[in-house]
């Protein structure tokens, strides 16, 4: 019999729609979005297995409103009486799955998701984020990371059995046909967490001997306006370009034809953006944490650096020396590693074994 599995997340992250696509030929697949949901669930998934709570979800916590909608979200499951909830994001979505099957009579298993930020930052914020975190993790039959790193952190707060796979490609993109050697390439948010002030400081360095060095920088956030005035100053006036957010499509011809990718952040686990880049043959250009020295060797697939380094172009001389061949390494990696339908094929096997042993 088909695994019926719902989905709790942000029906509006292009993320949530991934991963939804990929389950869809696999299980019975209903979702509940804490928002609304993206234009592209409409291509696969009927009105009737979908539920929107329309709440203005904060991913950094003090969500009453989604709290309020939990009652209107756990009848609606008990009618569709799913085998499996999957939650994305644990502390905001985890708490919801856990709580309807703790309170509110919502009989299925958990099989929660971390998407970073969520086991990596929100535990340490305060006691009580750690402790909900713990007992979410507790509820979980089975769990999900995109690192190493996550992973062990995961156990540590408590979970017991945890798959491990990257949020990959659905495809490997073709091989980039003309690369611009002097063209820098990153679309991180424009948040602290992700460290953008550091990304221009980088390419100013990198770029101080370089006059063709450009930089594209994609994405929004509350550091738009300081980033524009720093990218005025005399050494980046005229070499840096903010293109806001990025269609799938438009994003994927900036990957293709930047040679550099520069992602920089104080906390992350293995980033999607980071392996789309790899996919399209760019080069990463990493801040130094234990993700992502799981995908970069540093000197040999891209470079790590150390939090205060303020590399020169001669930083990069060995990797643009061979560039071609560095670029098919990423892809490699890619390929082997991190395609996203085979791991979703891998996990929804998982759940079904479970369901065998009950």
């Amino acid at each position: 019999m088909t695994l019926r599995l719902a989905l709790i997340g942000d029906g509006e992250s292009p993320h949530l729609l991934k991963w939804a696509r990929a389950l869809h030929p696999l299980v019975d697949l209903y979702v509940v979005s804490s928002r609304g949901f993206a234009a592209g669930f409409d291509a696969f998934l009927p009105p009737a297995h979908r539920l929107a709570l329309q709440s203005a979800t904060r991913f950094e916590g003090g969500n009453v409103q989604l709290l309020r909608r939990l009652p209107a979200m756990a009848a609606w499951l008990r009618q569709v009486r799913p085998d499996w909830l999957a939650p994305h994001y644990l502390s905001s979505h985890g708490t919801l799955a856990w709580l309807a099957v703790r309170l509110l009579g919502v009989r299925a298993r958990i099989a929660g998701s971390a998407w970073g930020s969520d086991i990596l930052v929100a535990p340490e914020r305060s006691r009580l984020m750690r402790w909900l975190t713990r007992r979410v993790l507790a509820a979980c039959a089975l769990a999900t990371s995109d690192s190493r790193a996550m992973a062990l952190r995961m156990h540590a707060l408590g979970a017991t059995e945890v798959m491990t796979f990257p949020f990959g490609l659905e495809t490997l993109p073709p091989v980039a046909a003309d690369k611009d050697e002097a063209l820098f390439f990153a679309n991180r948010g424009l948040e602290p967490i992700y460290a953008p002030q550091r990304v221009l400081e980088v390419f100013a360095s990198l770029a101080r001997d370089w006059p063709e060095a450009r930089l594209v920088v994609a994405n929004d956030g509350s550091l738009l306006e300081e980033l524009r005035a720093r990218a005025q100053a005399p050494d980046l006036a005229g070499r840096v370009e903010f293109v806001g957010r990025l269609a799938a499509d438009a994003q994927d011809r900036l990957y293709a034809r930047a040679r550099w990718f520069l992602s920089l952040p104080r906390s992350d686990s293995v980033s999607v953006s980071v392996l789309e880049a790899m996919g399209h043959g760019a080069i990463p250009i990493l801040s130094d944490l234990p993700a992502n020295r799981e995908l970069v060797e540093d000197g040999e697939n891209g470079l790590i650096l150390a939090d205060a380094e303020q590399p020169g172009r001669e930083r990069l001389q060995a990797l643009a020396d061979q560039a071609p061949a560095v670029a098919a390494r990423g892809r490699h990696w890619v390929a082997a590693n991190a395609l996203f339908p085979v791991s979703v094929r891998a996990y929804v096997a998982r759940l079904e074994s479970l369901n065998r042993q009950q």
